[in-house]
């Protein structure tokens, strides 16, 4: 670039695959950041000594934030022992190895609703994440659309949300509901709660899907963290709009 022979726009997207280290079990990506986000550790399927190494490697080159996502007690033991503050969530198996600092490219408030006690998990996922990427963050918990009058008594928390992380299981209602009441953006994110034809979120999946409201969106079923980590992306777009 300096020799005048490859643009600006070349180097950052040459810049942007490299480098990564290879630690023989993974390829840790350091430059992950410059394509919209950190590279977060999902811990099934890593031993803890495994997560451990590459929350190492990851704070090393001062990497923000690093997270562990479906952690176990196991993993958030090891991970501590390399990143002693490390916060664990253990409802959510959320693992925070170090939060972004917050900013103003993502100004604005990130509502998260959660139909039931038992989504909480996946809600926690979705807010422990938001926090992280620096976001401010709002949590309703038990509105669900069996009492919706408990979600009507917080219309102006919800109209008050740039961006609402609304997560339901069981026949998945309530990101409808939701965004019926709002002109806010609505990430939906389906639960595996349920039983018989809720098939283990895939009911509440579909419904979401079908939704006939304007302006949902739909993540994975039990997909918390990238609920959370598209709220902070869709804040950062906004505030730069």
């Amino acid at each position: 670039m300096a020799r005048g022979e490859l643009s600006t726009e070349d180097a950052v997207t040459r810049l942007a695959a490299l480098p990564f280290e290879d630690l023989g079990f993974a390829r840790v990506d350091h430059h992950r950041a410059l394509r919209g986000g950190p590279e977060v550790v999902y811990g099934p399927g890593k031993t803890p000594a495994e997560a451990a190494r590459i929350v190492a490697a990851l704070l090393a080159q001062d990497a923000s934030p690093v997270l562990v996502t479906k952690a176990t007690a196991e993993h958030a033991e090891a991970v501590r022992e390399v990143a002693p503050g490390a916060r664990w969530h253990p409802r959510s198996g959320m693992l925070v190895c170090r939060p972004a600092e917050p900013d103003g490219s993502r100004a604005g408030l990130v509502g998260v609703v959660c139909a039931g006690t038992g989504d909480l998990p996946v809600a926690e996922e979705a807010w422990v994440t938001a926090e992280a990427f620096g976001c401010r963050v709002d949590t309703l918990a038990d509105v669900g659309v069996a009492g919706a009058h408990r979600l009507f008594a917080e219309a102006a928390r919800l109209q008050a949300a740039d961006v609402l992380v609304v997560v339901a299981g069981m026949e998945g209602a309530l990101p409808s509901l939701v965004a019926g009441m709002v002109a806010a953006p609505v990430v939906a994110v389906p639960t595996s709660v349920g039983y018989g034809a809720a098939f283990d979120g895939l009911a509440a999946l579909l419904a979401m899907l079908n939704s006939c409201a304007v302006g949902v969106s739909v993540v994975n079923i039990d997909n918390g963290f990238g609920a959370g980590a598209l709220a902070a992306r869709m804040l950062r777009i906004r505030s730069r709009a």
